[in-house]
């Protein structure tokens, strides 16, 4: 499974971003896909995660209300929408999936990440 985001960029405080992250490979055994990110001198941060099989997606306490994760399986493709950001947003945001069956046992993948700079 490879994953490539896109998207990121400069946005003024109380803007809106919207995070690409394009999924390739063996697609029929993901389990989860979300979004983390990582802040200078911070540790990672879960974003938001969506459950393949169904329910509701999990995020962040600091993003909640504000930020959305969605998915278009046909495109192998899955979002981010962020809006209202502020200064804490900044960070490099990584789209993850874990991945897996039986056999395998469960596996994790990650992009190389996207910059995301708030500026006040």
């Amino acid at each position: 499974v490879q994953l490539v985001e896109s998207g990121g960029g400069l946005v003024q405080a109380g803007g809106s971003l919207t995070l690409t992250c394009t999924i390739s490979g063996d697609t029929s055994n993901l389990k989860t896909e979300g979004w983390y990110r990582q802040a200078p001198g911070k540790q990672p941060e879960m974003v938001a995660v969506r459950f393949i099989a169904g329910g509701n997606p999990q995020y962040g306490d600091s993003v909640k209300g504000r930020f959305t994760i969605s998915s278009d399986s046909a495109k192998d493709t899955m979002y981010l929408q962020m809006r209202d950001v502020i200064s804490e947003d900044t960070a490099i945001y990584y789209c993850d999936a874990l991945w897996g069956t039986v056999e395998t046992g469960l596996k994790s993948f990650r992009g190389p990440g996207t910059q995301v700079t708030v500026s006040s």
